[in-house]
């Protein structure tokens, strides 16, 4: 399975960068592109390498990297495509390659840092990571400076792309507030649900809302601080900033190993974890929870989301017991782990992308997170239930999270042949 994951991640290189898989996403993705990074580096670094130096060849003027590049502008398969975007309304977005408007979760610090423990003596790397490491703090600042308009270490986001969680339950309530009117939205095409079953995609309403965000990017022109008076998704995410706690870690440690200046970085590093469980810890719910700056309060929803901060080493031990007991709980019940929404609320859709589904990268943040906390057998768990479902249904995008389901079904949902769940099956089955 190891041969057959490497030979998944070959097959979807494309000239410099690794699409997530054929038709589906025949682009590069942010995150995709870190994980995929992190795991074909172990056997490929010069590819790795190739990959993140690819993603930053479109960084805009401002710092921001885009969760799409569109190295390609000949493929049709995918809505919304480069035109679609029109990032070039903002005038530091570059001509080419042509780049969605927003970003994705911010991987690059740790996924940096991981290639340089597995080749620690490899100066290719280093000479790369003295090159690459400015361009990752850069983004670093955009997030600081373009999305933290109440400067208090943690950044916002203006759709629900941008988390990765595209149809988490966690929107509804943000998304719910745009009321549509369809003669006034743009005709669009939705490409994805004639190649992936529909109901496993986002709805045609979901899909409506997206569209309106990003019509609200490209009226101003991608500026995050103009777009944050306006917009009514505001949404403070417990994930893609304990994400950038997480790089913020590994960028301070990198530095201070290749003798590299990080003392901007440790300063929003500070600001950024005296802040964080204030903010986003819930007692209630024994979970970390996203916050909406609109309705000025905790979005209060069990989710994947609040799981990864035992990734950055945030909770204190405490806390991180309580999160472990909940996994536990989940596991007791008949389900695989790691679930990407609550499997007790009526909103959980164990079929349909973000509203239920296992991931594999989150399984493996939230395995490298429970070994910290000395929580070796939820851990194994975790790595050990995503293997499980590899071998039985293949190298798929998600997974099915019940497992009498599970024995129903042959194969995984969303794309085959998918890169970062490639990756991840490698790097768990390499890296203890």
């Amino acid at each position: 399975m190891q041969t057959r994951a490497l030979d998944i991640i070959r097959g979807n290189w494309r000239n410099g960068f690794t699409i997530p898989t054929s038709k589906l996403y025949p682009f590069q993705w942010l995150w995709d592109s870190g994980f995929v990074a992190m795991g074909n580096g172990i056997y490929n670094l010069p590819q790795a390498i190739e990959e993140i130096d690819k993603m930053f060849s479109g960084q805009w003027a401002n710092g921001m990297v885009p969760h799409i590049l569109f190295h390609s502008e000949k493929e049709s398969t995918y809505f919304p495509n480069f035109d679609f975007w029109n990032s070039n309304v903002n005038p530091g977005a570059p001509l080419f390659p042509k780049s969605s408007g927003i970003t994705q979760p911010p991987v690059f610090g740790f996924v940096l840092k991981a290639l340089l423990e597995n080749h620690p003596d490899d100066e290719s790397l280093k000479e790369f990571t003295k090159k690459i490491f400015p361009k990752i703090k850069a983004f670093h600042k955009f997030l600081y400076t373009y999305r933290d308009h109440n400067r208090e270490g943690l950044f916002h986001i203006f759709h629900p792309w941008e988390s990765g969680r595209d149809n988490s339950p966690i929107w509804d309530n943000s998304l719910d507030r745009i009321v549509i009117d369809k003669k006034r939205l743009p005709e669009y095409t939705r490409r994805d649900t004639n190649l992936a079953d529909a109901s496993e995609r986002p709805t045609t309403d979901q899909y409506n809302r997206y569209v309106y965000l990003l019509e609200l990017g490209k009226k101003y022109r991608y500026d995050g601080k103009e777009i944050a008076k306006e917009s009514p998704f505001l949404i403070q995410d417990s994930m893609m900033n304990a994400i950038l706690i997480k790089s913020n870690d590994s960028l301070i440690e990198i530095a201070s190993d290749l003798k590299l200046d990080a003392g901007q970085i440790k300063e929003w590093q500070q600001l950024s974890k005296s802040n964080y469980d204030q903010k986003f810890w819930n007692e209630d719910l024994g979970l970390y929870v996203g916050y909406d700056l609109r309705n000025d309060k905790q979005m209060l929803h069990r989710e994947i989301g609040g799981i990864a901060p035992l990734f950055a080493q945030i909770p204190d031990q405490e806390k991180a017991s309580r999160i472990n007991d909940y996994l536990k709980s989940i596991a007791e019940r008949g389900y695989y782990l790691c679930p990407s929404y609550d499997v007790d609320s009526p909103n959980f859709d164990s079929k349909r992308y973000w509203r239920g589904p296992i991931w594999p990268q989150m399984n493996w943040m939230i395995y490298k997170g429970l070994l910290h906390y000395n929580f070796a057998d939820t851990a194994d768990i975790v790595k050990n239930d995503l293997i499980t479902l590899i071998h039985k249904l293949g190298f798929y995008e998600y997974f099915e999270a019940q497992k009498e389901l599970v024995e129903t079904l042959q194969k995984g949902y969303g794309g085959n042949n998918f890169s970062w769940t490639a990756s991840s099956y490698i790097h768990l089955n390499s890296i203890t």
